[in-house]
């Protein structure tokens, strides 16, 4: 299950479990879209995959299962990257 993790590992940008501008990864690294498509042009900087939007998951089932709360801040793998 995906833990729609809820913040942009770039720029430290809020993405709750139901935004439209979450892009993540195969290992679920994620990035706010600005950040995506701009800076990392589209590929992950930690693990060199794809990024794409993040599905997000039926409000009814967030209370069954939760977003994660952890939040991940590298911005200064993020300069590097593209």
């Amino acid at each position: 299950m995906l833990q729609l993790r809820p913040n942009c590992e770039c720029c430290d940008k809020n993405l709750p479990p139901d935004s439209p501008e979450a892009r993540i990864c195969s290992f679920e690294c994620t990035f706010c879209a600005s950040c995506a498509e701009g800076r990392l042009g589209g590929k992950c900087p930690n693990c060199g995959g794809e990024l794409l939007p993040r599905p997000r998951r039926p409000a009814g089932k967030l209370a069954d299962y939760p977003a994660s709360t952890e939040r991940m801040f590298k911005p200064a793998g993020c300069d590097t990257a593209a």
